[in-house]
């Protein structure tokens, strides 16, 4: 009994000796999880003093949902470079074989694109020949739901990607329009309803569109199923031009042309939360070290070269973060960004990411007259989590990892609460 008591007494006078400001967050944070019935977990750290400042379960594993893509931004910026490669190609005599890079600016609406590569095979005075022998990965990953295959955030990867592997339907006063446009025969209008939809079959590139009975301006997004045929048509409906489809292996010798600037790209991944630029960026990562357009190359390799020092063992998976099975731990999340901010300077850095009050998925919290958090949310069903920078008033720089997981409260009251914590994390240290 005299042991026990020692160690009870002990522990209570190290918590009553610690400064007032850590005190509070332990407090906030036991608080959080007895509210919500929820895993919460938290790592705070200080880049001018190189110190711990705070944390609250940082080694207990969470599901990171799109902070995964904090692993593929890191990622990105080790293998590739200032430009986007956009495709593989080879000259021999008067042909022109080209293979996709995985680049998802093509024709992407969300995205910058210099029309280099449209030039590039517009332009070429040879026979075209397309080539996806280098694609060896699935058209969705590990972990991901299955059902939502008719989600916009969802859209299959492949290796030529083209209008970001989605059709867009736009429906006003009985008109419609579709993009890409040979898709406007295989989508089928039927008689209103009270909400408008566009849905499509699960296995086949057949779509229904619903409008609504005010007739007001209704746009939707909906996956296609990707085939090498419907690439090469695709393709041949944009560019005016026939092409072929060829079996040719990616030789080693085939020349890299370049297109869209890298970080135009990552900004809208980042501030957006952009699934489908995240998964195809990795792969792009992996045909630099593989020549093969997969996830697991680029995995292995930065788990084995880069992040081999993480506090914890990671299971990375994707490089959305749709999958269910990555898991991470607060305080390896909080690692990487450590690794982002000595690679590039905060100027550019910071305006890559999303904003509190400003843009992306933070535009609506974390507001005040000058932004203070910088970083990137991760949300699934019953997760949610919130990392990157944290400027206080004084001045300093903070890292921080914010976790949540299992809770059955709304996605809002969760993140209010992280937003009254990091609020007071701002006006106190």
């Amino acid at each position: 009994m005299r042991i026990l008591f020692s160690i009870i007494f002990s522990v209570g006078l190290l918590t009553s000796c610690a400064p007032k400001f850590t005190r509070v967050l332990h407090q906030k944070f036991v608080q959080t999880e007895n509210t919500f019935q929820d895993h919460t977990g938290f790592y705070l750290y200080d880049l001018s003093k190189e110190k711990v400042v705070s944390e609250y379960k940082a080694d207990r594993y969470f599901t990171p949902a799109s902070n995964t893509k904090i692993l593929t931004f890191y990622t990105c910026l080790t293998l590739l470079g200032d430009s986007l490669p956009a495709i593989r190609y080879v000259e021999a005599g008067d042909s022109l074989i080209f293979w996709g890079t995985g680049d998802p600016s093509f024709l992407n609406k969300y995205v910058y694109n210099s029309g280099t590569t449209y030039s590039f095979l517009k332009n070429s005075p040879r026979s075209l020949y397309f080539s996806a022998t280098n694609f060896s990965d699935r058209r969705f990953g590990e972990g991901w739901a299955w059902d939502d295959y008719e989600g916009s955030y969802q859209p299959e990867r492949s290796s030529f990607p083209i209008y970001s592997n989605l059709l867009s339907a736009t429906f006003e006063k009985g008109e419609m329009w579709v993009e890409p446009s040979l898709f406007a025969s295989r989508v089928m209008v039927v008689e209103p309803a009270k909400d408008a939809a566009l849905t499509r079959d699960e296995r086949t590139n057949a779509f229904l569109f619903q409008p609504s009975f005010s007739q007001k301006q209704e746009e939707f997004e909906v996956p296609f199923i990707v085939q090498d045929s419907l690439i090469l048509s695709l393709l041949q409906d944009t560019l005016r031009r026939e092409i072929r489809l060829a079996k040719h292996a990616l030789p080693k010798e085939a020349l890299t042309l370049y297109s869209t600037p890298a970080d135009s790209v990552y900004k809208v991944m980042m501030q957006e939360s952009d699934n489908f630029l995240a998964e195809q960026l990795l792969w792009q990562c992996s045909q630099i070290i593989s020549d093969s357009l997969a996830s697991q190359p680029a995995i292995r390799f930065m788990q084995r070269n880069h992040f081999s020092d993480l506090p914890d063992k990671i299971r990375w998976i994707d490089g959305s973060g749709l999958s269910r099975y990555n898991l991470f731990t607060p305080r390896s999340v909080a690692q990487v960004w450590k690794k982002i901010y000595a690679k590039l300077p905060a100027e550019r850095l910071l305006p890559l990411l999303a904003t509190g009050g400003v843009n992306g998925t933070v535009k609506n919290w974390y507001k005040a007259e000058s932004p203070y958090i910088f970083g990137k949310t991760g949300t699934l069903a019953n997760n949610h989590s919130l990392s990157g920078y944290l400027i206080t008033r004084s001045g300093k720089t903070l890292i921080f990892s914010f976790m949540n997981s299992n809770y059955l409260a709304s996605t809002s009251a969760i993140r209010s609460n992280m937003q009254e914590i990091l609020e007071y994390i701002r006006d106190n240290y």
